[in-house]
């Protein structure tokens, strides 16, 4: 199989919006995060508590999401670098590799979504039995 240099430049601006969108979910849920923080020392409400601890897993995954991303853009860069080189098979294997992290990536962003999807349920149930109770 032979693998132009143009091929893995196709990740870059893929990757790189990608890796932007982390960083503003990062962002966001950080910010969450210290509001609730906030209102517990103030509350003492167990429920911020387990909403904090919620955060706290989605901001792990998060991290795992931009880990993933940006070593998929640096293979993606290296396998670009063997193929300007003409070590083509090296070159190869690590596109390859640099596919496989970009899917795990977005793996890993799948699992966080869900799981954010999941606490605004649980967030929006309360509402649901004030609107059946009318």
């Amino acid at each position: 199989m032979t693998l132009n240099i143009e091929t893995p430049a196709l990740l870059f601006s893929a990757t790189s919006l990608i890796l932007l969108a982390y960083t503003n979910r990062f962002l966001t849920v950080a910010t969450i995060v210290r509001s609730l923080k906030t209102s517990y020392k103030q509350n003492k409400n167990k429920n911020i508590l387990v909403e904090i601890k919620n955060l706290s897993l989605r901001l792990t995954l998060i991290r795992h999401m931009q880990m993933y991303g940006v070593l998929s853009l640096f293979f993606s860069v290296f396998s670009m670098t063997l193929l300007f080189s003409g070590i083509q098979l090296a070159g190869t294997y690590l596109f390859g590799l640099s596919l496989l992290l970009l899917l795990i990536s977005l793996g890993v962003s799948f699992w966080e979504i869900s799981i954010s999807v999941k606490a605004l349920r649980v967030h929006l149930s309360d509402l649901e039995e004030d609107v059946s109770a009318e």
